[in-house]
């Protein structure tokens, strides 16, 4: 079935609601077939990703020869994945008409639905993506995202890890050659991002360039970490010779691709400058916010939440004295209080560091008031790597590995400390540690009962949802010291129903990214370099920025409606043990939640 007939139809509420109410459906399959073919497209999906698994932790044993290679691309690699996808469907589509236990049937259909957004973009479009249509962009290419991958995902505590690093460094260089040819195919369909996208791309290419290559960072990172473990090896020279030899001539072609492209590519900032973008960019917000919502609908419900939240910040602001503008124009004067400010120093960027950590800490403490079950995995709070802050989000979440050999990280962006007034970073705390990406993301991690498929499955309503209701749950325990910072937990808030409004403005109402960006900062009070940051990511990554606050609605929807229906036998604490249940579609989400009312009421 196609993932929007799915989600329009009564297909994934049927299947809910005639799942027994107490059941969490990602449990561990009952039926041996069926948890062979989970285990099967699992193993599968590492065999053909190597740093999915050395992400998961799983690069060891049988699988420890993945520890030394790359993700293939191409058009070949792009086949076979969409075969194996097919295949996979197929598979579990033999299992429709079986008799299944409500944790099979569920699996089932989260991993169904998964798997046909991957082919959707490929069928329908030739792209591997629909939120994410561009082959190299500002957050987008090998250029981008090996790096970091390098640095951060790939461990350092032997030899055998160094060499591993070696040879993944080795392969770079033809990566980075396969990458270009893709997008100069790529560009002869149109599928090339907007000039102001590739001027920020061609700058950080350059900053990686721009280091002799013992000097670069792919160098200093194999050999800081392997000094730091006492492995001994002439890393960084043999490292730099790799830079300099295969990476570098391969980064200088593709930065003369991407200076010949800035010449050509389609004016214009949103998805309908694309051939067949209007459609593109339907699919893309359906994916994002696992709905059939259309962009006029979401841009209407994004113009209703600016309006309510800017009610109740108006309030709050005149009770600190700030009566004079917009609630936009008071919040841009709040950001510039010389109290609300850190030093835009390195000395400024540790004390904004250390009291992240703080926040995080005291929240932690609290969370047994409102869990249930709580994560035990560790997290490090740290900065964007200087080499790709000029294009990074501002804020975002890594996983930790499942082996406990690295632990979860929650980056934050410090390219301008004045992005970051103290009064906003309590929200962004919660809202990528804990109770937010890291709790919901480590829990389904340390799960013992649901199939390692359900674990990589990342749905962004479903997460980003949560991830923002979380901010709300933090205020219930106390988060936020007094009206100021809950001025900023509800400028979070207004940012994610502002967005509603920018990301269907851009693609359907052909907003430009300055229009967008003016907007943004007139609605949130958000810096302008920011708002512009966030801006151009919503240009490049259609949709995904709906997914937050659709995503909250449903969220915030279902604990209204557990609470109406339980009453004083409402516990906020078995609430939120659905997390357990793992990532699913919005439509299915809403089923479970009225599944498991019935079990609590029953």
């Amino acid at each position: 079935m196609d993932r929007r007939q799915f989600l329009a139809s009564a297909g994934a509420a049927a299947l809910a609601t005639t799942l027994s109410p107490a059941a969490a459906f990602a449990q561990a399959p009952s039926d041996p077939k069926v948890a062979a073919e989970l285990d099967r497209i699992f193993q599968a999906r590492l065999r053909r990703s190597p740093e999915l698994a050395t992400s998961l932790g799983l690069d060891k044993g049988a699988l420890s020869g993945l520890r030394g290679q790359l993700d293939a691309e191409g058009r070949t690699a792009a086949a076979e994945r969409l075969a194996e996808n097919k295949a996979a469907r197929a598979a579990l589509a033999k299992f429709a008409s079986a008799k299944l236990n409500d944790a099979d049937r569920g699996n089932i259909a989260v991993i169904d639905y998964w798997l046909e957004t991957q082919i959707a973009p490929r069928e329908a479009f030739g792209i591997e993506s629909a939120i994410r249509p561009y082959r190299l962009f500002q957050q987008g290419g090998a250029y981008f995202a090996t790096p970091d991958f390098l640095n951060s995902a790939h461990t350092i505590d032997s030899a055998a890890d160094a060499e591993a690093y070696l040879a993944r460094l080795d392969q770079f260089g033809p990566l980075l050659d396969t990458e270009t040819g893709l997008q100069r195919e790529e560009a002869a369909r149109g599928f090339v991002a907007p000039a102001w996208s590739l001027d920020l791309t061609l700058g950080q290419m350059r900053k990686l360039r721009g280091r002799p290559a013992a000097e670069s960072t792919l160098a200093q990172s194999l050999a800081t970490r392997a000094q730091a473990k006492g492995v001994a090896g002439d890393w960084q020279a043999r490292a730099a010779k790799i830079v300099e030899g295969k990476v570098y001539p391969a980064l200088d072609r593709q930065i003369a691709l991407v200076e010949q492209l800035k010449g050509s590519t389609a004016p214009g900032d949103g998805l309908w400058r694309l051939r067949q973008g209007d459609a593109i960019y339907a699919m893309a917000l359906a994916q994002a916010t696992t709905t059939s919502m259309t962009p006029d609908e979401v841009h209407r419900a994004g113009l209703e939440q600016v309006a309510e939240i800017s009610g109740r910040l108006d309030t709050i602001l005149k009770g600190q004295g700030l009566t004079k503008g917009s609630v936009g124009e008071r919040l841009v004067a709040l950001n510039k209080s010389p109290a609300q400010l850190y030093a835009n120093s390195e000395a400024g960027r540790a004390e904004l560091l250390a009291g992240l950590n703080e926040g995080v800490a005291a929240m932690q403490k609290k969370l047994p008031q409102a869990f249930a079950t709580l994560p035990t995995q560790p997290l490090e709070i740290r900065a964007v790597p200087v080499e790709i802050q000029d294009g990074a989000s501002n804020g975002y979440y890594r996983t930790a590995a499942l082996d406990g050999s690295r632990p979860a990280i929650y980056f934050i962006n410090l390219k301008d400390v004045g992005d970051w007034p103290k009064y906003t970073l309590p929200a962004l705390s919660y809202h990528e540690g804990v109770p937010g990406h890291h709790l919901q993301l480590s829990l389904t991690q340390e799960a013992v009962d649901m199939p390692m498929l359900r674990k990589i499955i990342f749905l962004s309503a479903y997460g980003e949802g949560w991830a923002l209701y979380a901010e709300e749950v933090a205020k219930t325990l106390g988060g936020y010291a007094g009206p100021v910072e809950e001025a900023g937990y509800l400028q979070s808030f207004l940012f994610r129903a502002a967005r509603l409004v920018v990301d269907t403005g851009i693609h359907a109402k052909r907003w430009t990214r300055e229009q967008a960006t003016d907007y943004l900062v007139k609605a949130t009070g958000f810096a302008q370099p920011r708002s512009q940051r966030e801006v151009e990511r919503y240009c490049t990554q259609a949709g995904q920025a709906c997914s937050y606050k659709i995503g909250h609605m449903a969220w915030a929807r279902a604990r209204a409606k557990a609470e109406a229906a339980l009453g004083p036998k409402f516990d906020a604490r078995q609430f939120h043990e659905i997390l357990k249940e793992g990532a699913m579609p919005l439509t299915l989400f809403d089923a479970r939640v009225d599944a498991r009312i019935a079990a609590m009421r029953a």
